[in-house]
């Protein structure tokens, strides 16, 4: 049936539901510094001189400088063609990071330059295939693994939504992470069905150089809207918003604002004077996520899995996703 055909309710209940991706839908499926070292283990570098131990500082040191010499991804600097994005982006994180521990065990003589300082730690020469072996590996359920509860939540919302049994005419789901444009295929290769819907903050976002094929036309955007508007009961993620693609990152309210523009596009066919329309945010970050929403105008719920935070203001807690369908009223 046409969207176009459909009945909209007098009056209505539209619920816009986002979740944080990394720490509250998956996790590495093991240590990060442990899967870079299993990984350069196979590409014959040395066991005793590449180890999870002398990566995890290596990686953090190296991170944290990406992210402060190329905010974002490089964005900025990519839309003036200045930068290659999150695969350059990604790219030195992991050359850094192998450079800093090699570095550390072969010391260069007192007076001469440490090459592992800024740029120049993206000068070694590692075996071929390593760093696409580590791209690859984190766009995949290779490298990711859900939370137990993830999968029962999408479960029972897809038996609800079919059966029509939920306090709200609409539910669109979506995903807001600071992060880069991995994180749907990472969510379709651990068995979610994920829309085609993106952020669009500028036009320019379609051309965005980045992991994910985008088909960059008006044609396709809006064939993603009417699709969503036409309630696909088949989609568990309906949009993902990354803050490479909307622009800005977590805590900055315009990753809120894209995402609730967004949703308000794709129910315009249901969207009428009358519809109340709800936001609602859930996330593993105090301050990026619940926070944030909040300050942005959107309910929250903070869900920090497996840390103990302390915090003294009136942020609602949840001990997991199952626990959040009783929370909003979804349970049958």
């Amino acid at each position: 049936m046409s969207t176009t055909s459909r009945l909209v309710p007098a009056s209505s209940r539209t619920l816009l539901l986002t979740l944080d991706a990394f720490g509250t839908l998956f996790h590495p499926r093991l240590p990060v510094p442990e899967q870079y070292a299993a990984t350069a283990h196979q590409f014959g570098l040395s066991p005793t001189a590449i180890t999870p131990n002398k990566l995890k500082t290596a990686f953090k040191d190296t991170f944290r400088e990406q992210s402060r010499r190329y905010p974002n991804y490089g964005r900025a600097d990519v839309l003036r063609g200045q930068y290659g994005g999150p695969r350059q982006w990604w790219e030195e994180v992991i050359r850094g990071s192998f450079t800093r521990v090699l570095a550390a065990d072969n010391p260069t003589p007192l007076g001469e330059p440490q090459q592992y300082e800024g740029q120049m730690h993206n000068n070694i020469d590692l075996p071929a295939g390593v760093v696409e072996a580590l791209l690859d590996r984190f766009a995949n359920s290779d490298g990711y693994a859900f939370y137990d509860d993830v999968v029962p939540f999408f479960q029972r919302m897809r038996k609800l939504k079919a059966a029509g049994k939920w306090s709200y005419d609409r539910i669109i789901v979506g995903v807001v992470s600071n992060s880069d444009d991995r994180v749907p295929a990472v969510l379709r290769s651990l068995g979610l069905e994920v829309g085609d819907v993106r952020a669009d903050q500028d036009r320019s976002s379609m051309e965005l150089p980045g992991f994910e094929h985008r088909a960059g036309t008006d044609k396709a955007h809006e064939k993603s809207f009417v699709e969503l508007s036409d309630q696909n009961l088949n989609i568990d993620i309906d949009m993902v918003i990354t803050s490479y693609e909307a622009g800005e990152e977590k805590p900055h309210r315009l990753m809120f604002d894209v995402a609730k523009r967004q949703a308000l596009l794709v129910s315009r066919p249901w969207i009428t004077r009358s519809t109340k329309f709800s936001a609602i945010h859930v996330g593993d970050d105090l301050q990026k996520d619940c926070r944030a929403a909040r300050a942005a105008g959107w309910q929250t719920y903070f869900m920090p899995r497996d840390q103990f935070v302390y915090y003294e203001d009136d942020v609602k807690e949840i001990g997991g996703l199952l626990d959040l369908m009783d929370k909003l009223e979804l349970a049958p």
